[in-house]
């Protein structure tokens, strides 16, 4: 292709933070993007995906020192601009899609203004036909009722939904530069095959060139023509997708593609990056000869009976219910002792709502949930502390679900004191217990939570589970944001956690490789009730159902 047909150039790109201990986070990458091409830059987080992407944006912090060539092309333009010259391209010539749309849309805008803002900034129409230009997009973008849709805040759609507004808003001034930072991690598979298409579709269109920012390397082959790999601020491995992904020549990219739970991995250890990156062959041929096997399933610890779990919408004069939003309804399911029971579907299903029923978060509306023989559904709020103790949840987020003001020590130490578990004296001795156990070190005793990796934070999240000394681990969306390989020890310790103390795990993922991996096995759901059931090497490998294999398609 000819260098007319390229659309930016990326030449010893260098960004060192200044301060009392300076660091080199992004050192001399190079690389370059052609019209309607996709270039995906994968790699694990702190590896200077994002910090790339924003600093050809012109977004990186005031302490950030950028060095190197960054052109965009289409005009020859230096994008080491002044602020004002770069508000000028931003929108324009270049657009960007965030990971995380709810904090990158204004909350009490509506979504409709927010579009047709980003329009009146660079076209010169009037209001009226902004307006309408927005309305259009928002049908580009498969947004339902679209006049509707322009009235909405943001808190009223979907994440697939808010993640189509952004892509509105990026596009629709038709840029030369997208740019999609993580634009699908927290997403289903189907609206994330869905999302991806549309961004492939939109960008064909115009012809935009695209910088797909990723940690899952199944995603980029889907879309890229080109793969960058970075590793600790350093361009690994650069070529086509193809080269790249089917041909590895780095050690850091076998260990990305390796780490990825997939059917052949099932009953075994994963590996991760560190295996491979010390050459440890060894340790890398003892994890994929030795089987992991899963706890013997007992009697039967959480029985759940025609559940359902309903939410009024409408109320007549007097304040009572005339119509509800069947959220669950009618599930019936049996969870043994020592058992994994993955459990997924769309967002929407009803998964996390269960969830939160059987940890007493949310009234059920009807039926039963028998734990160890008592009725979850009919005893008094007082009887919930001791049964807390007993079942224990990890959410998805940790970085939320992590108070920011204690530390890790305090977090482990209070629920221990609170329920009596270990003497006053050996609280903390019980507290480097659990850090040992999840792989951190003792002096994260005394760190808050903003001192930890994602990961780190995850394992904390366990440790914290796990001091209360449960019998069933409810791991709600557990591993979805993490990287590849920070996933894949997650999952070999809650293997490990699990033989070792005879848990109980209700493993609640949108990743159907990862479910297939750690599960026994697997309920779908689908608009609250349960489609298939069964092991999870028959459900996920041979389905019944429709549903599950529309699910199953959808993974890259």
């Amino acid at each position: 292709m000819s260098t007319t047909d390229t659309i930016l150039l990326v030449n010893e790109l260098q960004i060192t933070f200044a301060g009392p201990h300076p660091f080199m986070a992004v050192n001399k990458i190079s690389f370059s993007i052609d019209k309607g091409k996709t270039l995906a830059i994968v790699g694990e987080s702190g590896s200077g995906k994002s910090l790339t992407a924003l600093a050809i944006m012109g977004l990186l912090p005031n302490t950030a020192i950028l060095s190197g060539d960054l052109v965009l092309t289409e005009n020859s333009q230096d994008l080491q601009l002044t602020t004002h010259d770069l508000r000028l391209i931003r929108g324009k010539k270049m657009g960007m899609v965030f990971q995380e749309p709810m904090s990158s849309l204004n909350p009490v805008m509506s979504i409709g203004k927010q579009l047709t803002e980003a329009i009146l900034t660079h076209q010169k129409i009037s209001s009226a036909a902004a307006k309408q230009l927005a309305i259009d997009w928002f049908s580009k973008v498969q947004l339902p009722e679209p006049t509707k849709i322009y009235a909405r805040y943001p808190h009223e759609l979907s994440g697939g939904q808010k993640q189509r507004v952004m892509i509105a808003i990026a596009m629709c001034n038709h840029p030369a530069l997208l740019i999609a930072d993580e634009p699908t991690t927290a997403l289903d598979t189907t609206v994330q095959q869905e999302i991806v298409r549309l961004m492939h579709y939109l960008q064909q269109e115009h012809q935009s060139a695209m910088i797909f920012i990723t940690h899952d390397l199944a995603l980029a082959a889907t879309i890229a023509d080109d793969v960058l790999v970075m590793y600790k601020g350093e361009m690994i491995e650069y070529g086509t997708a193809t080269q790249v992904l089917q041909h590895p020549q780095h050690a850091y990219t076998k260990a990305l593609l390796a780490c990825r739970p997939s059917p052949e991995s099932k009953g075994h250890k994963l590996p991760v990056v560190a295996d491979f990156l010390t050459g440890a062959k060894e340790t890398i041929r003892e994890i994929e000869d030795i089987p992991h096997k899963p706890a013997a399933a007992g009697s039967p610890l959480l029985e759940i009976k025609d559940l359902r779990i309903w939410f009024p919408e409408n109320k007549n004069l007097l304040g009572q219910p005339q119509q509800y939003f069947k959220a669950v309804d009618g599930v019936s399911f049996t969870l043994h002792k020592g058992e994994v029971l993955g459990l997924v579907g769309e967002s929407g299903c009803g998964k996390s709502t269960l969830a939160r029923s059987i940890i007493g978060l949310i009234p059920a509306h009807s039926g039963q949930m028998l734990f160890n023989g008592t009725d979850l559904t009919k005893i008094p709020i007082k009887r919930w502390s001791s049964i807390r103790t007993q079942i224990q949840m990890i959410f998805q987020d940790p970085y939320s679900s992590l108070n920011p003001r204690m530390t890790i020590g305090d977090m482990l130490i209070e629920p221990m004191a609170t329920h009596n578990i270990v003497p006053q004296n050996e609280l903390q001795k019980e507290a480097l217990r659990l850090l040992n156990l999840v792989q951190l070190p003792a002096e994260a005793l005394h760190r808050y939570p903003h001192q930890f990796s994602g990961g780190q934070r995850q394992r904390i999240g366990i440790a914290r589970a796990l001091a209360l000394r449960p019998q069933l681990l409810i791991c709600d969306e557990s591993v979805s944001a993490l990287d590849v390989s920070i996933q894949a020890q997650i999952l070999n310790l809650l293997k490990d956690l699990q033989q070792e103390f005879g848990l109980t795990y209700l493993f609640i993922s949108h990743d159907l490789s990862v479910v297939h991996y750690i599960s026994d096995r697997v309920i779908v759901m689908k608009a609250g009730k349960i489609v298939e059931t069964g092991e999870a090497q028959q459900v996920l490998m041979h389905p019944k159902d429709e549903y599950t294999k529309k699910l199953i398609d959808a993974m890259p």
